[in-house]
């Protein structure tokens, strides 16, 4: 069983790596960095725990490995130091960022989809991460209830 369990998770994250890939663009890597914010958000602030939590997850995502990570790390900074500065204006940043790839409905469900797994990497995917995740679903024009949230 946890063999099988073992197989199917890694299979699940090959092709969300490779349905990433599909997307590789700067608004998509910019709006994915801006995800990776607003979870490390979600309680209110960007703790430095959350913020080393969050590049490590950048760093040795699969997913995101289509990207050039100083980019992608260059962002979500830049992201959480909006967020650090004003909780109201890192959130409405995010949001206004995360909304460009709207339009693309492959690449804004993947962009939940992410969004979770960056959530769930520390294994609590807590109710503030998720509550950001609604969020992003309702900032997408998606139904939260499709992903589980």
């Amino acid at each position: 069983m946890l063999d099988w369990l073992k197989t199917n998770a890694t299979a699940a994250r090959n092709k969300l790596s490779t349905e990433v890939g599909k997307f590789k663009n700067k608004d998509f890597m910019t709006a994915t960095a801006n995800a990776c914010a607003m979870i490390a958000a979600a309680d209110g602030e960007v703790s430095s725990a959350e913020k080393m939590k969050m590049t490590g997850f950048i760093n040795n995502s699969p997913e995101l490995q289509v990207f050039n990570l100083k980019d992608v790390i260059k962002v979500f900074n830049d992201a959480c130091g909006k967020f650090e500065f004003d909780f109201q204006i890192g959130q409405a940043e995010a949001l206004k960022t995360i909304n460009k790839i709207k339009s693309n409905d492959g690449a804004a469900r993947l962009l939940v989809r992410v969004a979770c797994a960056i959530g769930a990497s520390d294994g609590d995917f807590d109710g503030k991460e998720k509550d950001a995740c609604r969020l992003i679903c309702k900032e997408l024009g998606l139904n939260p209830a499709d992903f589980d949230l």
